[in-house]
This record gives structure tokens, sequence and C-alpha cells, in this order.
């Protein structure tokens, strides 16, 4: 499984704001960004709060890309 959270970082320059922003006013931890960062997955709840801050939907935040299959 694949998580690109590309939409989130394009949000976030729309909105001139930068990862340690959206971790300080979204109130999370420097290994969330990480996790981020790294395209691994985080909680629904961190989805939940980076929306109401961001005003949008998960969709905008988080795309699922599909691996190619390993023989």
């Amino acid at each position: 499984m694949a998580i690109s959270y590309n939409g989130l970082w394009k949000l976030l320059i729309d909105n001139n704001m930068n990862k340690t922003d959206l971790m300080n006013e979204v109130k999370l931890s420097s290994g969330t960004i990480a996790k981020m960062s790294k395209g691994e997955p985080v909680s629904m709840l961190v989805l939940e709060k980076i929306c109401d801050k961001l005003d949008c939907d998960f969709g905008d935040l988080v795309h699922y890309e599909k691996k190619g299959k390993e023989d």
C-alpha cells in the first residue's frame, strides 16, 4: 500500500504554510509529520484535525497509489 500526502503539501503551499506551521496550529507531533513525509499511514483523527484547519476533505489530503503486482 502506498499513501501519498501530495494533496496536503500542495494545500500548505496554497495557504502559505509549511510543515512546522501545520504542526503548531493543529497540535501535531513531529513524529506524525515525519510519518506523513515518508508516506506512512496516520490516524483518521489526525486527518480530521487537518481538514478542520484547512477547510477541506480527506480526499484533498490523501491519495492511494496502487503498487504493481509482484510475482
